[in-house]
């Protein structure tokens, strides 16, 4: 577990935004790591994609690493922000927004809107 721990903590450091999901951000293979994907996709947020289902060690430890039993996994500047349902409430309140500014993590503004008033 030191081991993948070790590799977590590296990635998350060295990305301003990862997301460790099943697939990857431009072939997800679960419909909540689809759907956190797309959001990010949409606004034009750079981020490192970890495909959990490559690495049995970092699917398990990412769990143990957050205290999250579920994947998605999101973290923006090396903090644990959430999974689907977390990310899908933040951006539709504007919550998420605020956090990439916060954090000076670039996203397209106009299109968290779009995303907001199509779920209006």
């Amino acid at each position: 577990m030191s081991d993948a721990k070790t590799r977590i903590s590296e990635t998350n450091a060295a990305n301003d935004v990862v997301l460790y999901m099943k697939g990857t951000k431009e072939m997800p293979q679960c419909g909540f790591s689809s759907r956190v994907a797309g959001v990010l996709n949409f606004m034009g947020v750079e981020y490192a994609d970890v495909n959990v289902l490559a690495d049995e060690d970092i699917r398990q430890g990412i769990k143990d690493f957050s205290d999250w039993p579920t994947i998605p996994q999101l973290y923006v500047k090396g903090e644990f922000v959430g999974g689907c349902d977390i990310i899908t409430e933040m951006t539709l309140s504007g919550e998420l927004d605020t956090l990439f500014a916060e954090n000076a993590v670039t996203f397209d503004k106009e299109k968290a809107e779009q995303i907001r008033e199509a779920n209006a």
